[in-house]
């Protein structure tokens, strides 16, 4: 009869590898359902089909891998290995510095807009969380949402290669929706885009870990004009 056990009488548990709590709190941290607003955000892909940049499956995975090797590698995964460092320092001015740079890297006022919307709300979250410092430190993490991901990365002791991974297939994932809606793509077709995406993630990873303070930086004009003529479309589902 079957208790419980695996082969010859050895329980399961005392075989299998532990799921590591850090894990679980990345899938938790990088979860859609967060209520941090990640999906009511198009950053720009809203005008840009409207436009007629982006007609089908082939394109939005274009425009998305190229922001992630030329955006999120260059400034937000590296600026998130900073924050990281200042929060494990317990540095409040190393990590207002790069939260201060990371705003004025954005574009437009949208993006600058989206950064401390979801920042508050994250924000807020930490702290329902009861993490510790995050009441100390709530008007500093209020002013970027990558920064109150940096601080619960921390204090959840996620390693670094990690949190950027998870933060970049969440940036992923939420504009695929995105694109889903908009394009509009197959829910298959959707999740064929996103598994390439993914694949470029670790490298996308390693070159931003390999940075140096002075290499932060990129600028995505494209993606500019679009989020500033999303500013004023006549009509949207998305944010501004």
């Amino acid at each position: 009869m079957v208790t419980g056990t695996g082969m010859m009488g050895t329980s399961t548990t005392d075989t299998a590898p532990g799921v590591q709590t850090a894990s679980l709190r990345l899938m938790h941290l990088v979860s859609p359902s967060l209520p941090v607003g990640g999906f009511t955000y198009s950053q720009g892909l809203e005008w840009a089909v409207e436009s007629g940049w982006l007609g089908d499956a082939k394109d939005a995975e274009r425009w998305l891998t190229g922001e992630l090797k030329a955006t999120l590698a260059w400034l937000d995964l590296p600026i998130a290995a900073r924050m990281m460092a200042a929060v494990a320092a317990d540095d409040q001015d190393g990590l207002a510095q790069w939260t201060h740079l990371l705003l004025a890297a954005r574009e437009t006022s949208e993006l600058r807009a989206e950064e401390r919307q979801r920042g508050r709300a994250m924000a807020d979250l930490l702290r329902a969380w009861d993490l510790p410092g995050s009441a100390d430190w709530r008007d500093l993490l209020a002013q970027s949402q990558t920064a109150g991901f940096a601080f619960a990365a921390v204090r959840w002791q996620i390693p670094v290669a990690d949190a950027l991974g998870g933060l970049a297939f969440a940036w992923a994932e939420n504009l695929v929706l995105a694109a889903v809606k908009l394009v509009p793509l197959g829910q298959s077709d959707g999740q064929r885009v996103l598994m390439r995406i993914a694949a470029e993630i670790p490298a996308a990873v390693d070159l931003a870990c390999g940075l140096g303070d002075d290499d932060i930086g990129a600028s995505s004009p494209a993606l500019a004009i679009a989020s500033a003529c999303h500013e004023r479309q006549y009509t949207r589902l998305f944010r501004s």
